[in-house]
C-alpha cells in the first residue's frame, strides 16, 4: 500500500466516523497515527514488506535543503493526530461549538490529497525542512 492510498483510506475513515457520530474511531486513528509516528513501524511499510514489493509514496515531493533528520511523513501523523484528537475533544468534551469544523475540513483534505496526491501540510512540512 502506498501513502497515497493510506491518505485516502484515512480521509474516508475519518468522514465515517464524523458521519456515523463515533468519536472513539476518531480517538482509534489518532492513537494509532501517534504510535506509527513514534514507532516508525507504519502500516504501508509493513504491507510492502509482506508482499515483498517496494511501492513509491505517490505523492508530489517538495524538494528542499534538509534541515532535520526526521521523516516528513512521521511529522505529518503526529500533526494529524493532535489537531484531530484535540479539536475533536474541543468539540465534545469542552463544548466549544466552532470547532465542528477541523474534524471535517480533515477528512475531506486528508481523502482529497490522497485522491489528488498533492498534500499541501506534508509540502509545508517538507519545505520547513524535515526530509
Amino acid at each position: 500500500m502506498s501513502e497515497r492510498v493510506f491518505l485516502f483510506i484515512v480521509g474516508v475513515y475519518i468522514l465515517m466516523a464524523l458521519y456515523l457520530g463515533m468519536d472513539v474511531m476518531i480517538y482509534l486513528l489518532s492513537l494509532w497515527l501517534l504510535f506509527e509516528a513514534v514507532t516508525d513501524i507504519r502500516l504501508t511499510t509493513l504491507s510492502q514488506r509482506l508482499l515483498k514489493k517496494s511501492v513509491p509514496a505517490g505523492l508530489i515531493i517538495f524538494n528542499s535543503r534538509q534541515r532535520f533528520d526526521f521523516d516528513a511523513l512521521r511529522i505529518w501523523r503526529i500533526s494529524v493526530a493532535v489537531l484531530l484528537g484535540g479539536s475533536l475533544i474541543l468539540l465534545k468534551e469542552q463544548n466549544f461549538e466552532f470547532m465542528w469544523f477541523f474534524p471535517w475540513f480533515m477528512g475531506f483534505a486528508i481523502m482529497g490529497a490522497g485522491a489528488s496526491s498533492v498534500c499541501p501540510v506534508l509540502l509545508f512540512i517538507r519545505w520547513i525542512g524535515f526530509k
